[in-house]
């Protein structure tokens, strides 16, 4: 099948080899993939143990991963993002220690961070040691202003990712964040690249297309659908469906101060961070 010429790269969002597979299958290409602890849970190796009634030894759960993601990378040569664990307590030590490692299991590996006091001292570190960062559970332009400044100088393009659908979920237009970004992006180096993620629906991925936004990771599930609507793709006349969201106005927020200066709080990220602890130490002996 030939390459759809897209500006925007579409990464598959799980932590399933066999789903990377039937994705790039479908579409004839497959931009990059991004993981997370819960996806991981999800994974069907993963599930069937726990069906048995039994859990994983906490390095058994990490050698699992680890061979997750050696099998996605054997789809894509694009950007795999490996999540680091971490809770509201985990330092930024811990998280460059666990990069470190992640960093080398593929050579197209890149290493998820939280936006959090932490996880931007991590990054801070990271970049400059050369480790490409996906900065994640972005639900502010604040989050991604400090991101822009934390990462500055970095040899290597950073990903962040502004959660949509978690916006969405408490009535706020998550696609507005991603358009915001962009915009106050515009006025940057270009060293971050925006990754729209908890992408639910065929809505929220044509219209991360039409603002040519650099990349969107989604669910097999939207991909399959796309594929069967025939790749359709957003003209000059499509309309966001925003379903009564509401707006999230843009801020002109400077990209040139110290990243520790900027409010990067926001309590979804908060309740990311816990989901993420909670499905990973779920299935821990």
């Amino acid at each position: 099948m030939k390459k759809i010429e897209l500006f925007t790269k579409i990464f598959l969002d799980g932590a399933d080899p066999q789903e990377s597979k039937e994705a790039k299958n479908l579409m004839g290409f497959l931009d990059g993939q991004t993981t997370n602890p819960t996806l991981l849970t999800k994974n069907p190796e993963i599930q069937k143990t726990i069906e048995k009634g039994e859990k994983f030894p906490e390095e058994e759960l990490y050698t699992f991963y680890k061979k997750v993601i050696n099998g996605i990378s054997g789809v894509t040569a694009g950007p795999v993002s490996v999540e680091v664990y971490a809770d509201k307590f985990t330092k930024a030590e811990e998280m460059l220690k666990q990069a470190r490692e992640m960093v080398k299991w593929i050579p197209n590996a890149y290493i998820k961070l939280p936006i959090t006091n932490e996880g931007l001292k991590a990054a801070n570190l990271a970049v400059r040691e050369g480790i490409p960062v996906n900065m994640t559970l972005c639900f502010s332009q604040e989050q991604a202003a400090a991101v822009y400044a934390a990462t500055k100088g970095t040899k290597r393009p950073v990903f962040i990712s502004p959660f949509v659908g978690r916006l969405d979920d408490r009535e706020e237009n998550g696609m507005d964040l991603v358009k915001n970004i962009l915009h106050m992006y515009e006025k940057g180096d270009g060293h971050v690249f925006p990754l729209a993620a908890s992408v639910r629906s065929l809505n929220h991925f044509l219209f991360t297309i039409k603002l040519s936004c650099p990349s969107v990771t989604v669910p097999f599930k939207v991909i399959k659908e796309w594929v069967d609507k025939e790749f359709i793709l957003p003209d000059q006349n499509f309309v966001y469906q925003s379903e009564n969201l509401a707006s999230i106005p843009y801020e002109d927020i400077s990209l040139d101060k110290n990243w520790q200066s900027y409010d990067i709080h926001h309590s979804l990220t908060d309740t990311g961070l816990e989901k993420f602890s909670i499905d990973w130490k779920a299935v821990i002996k």
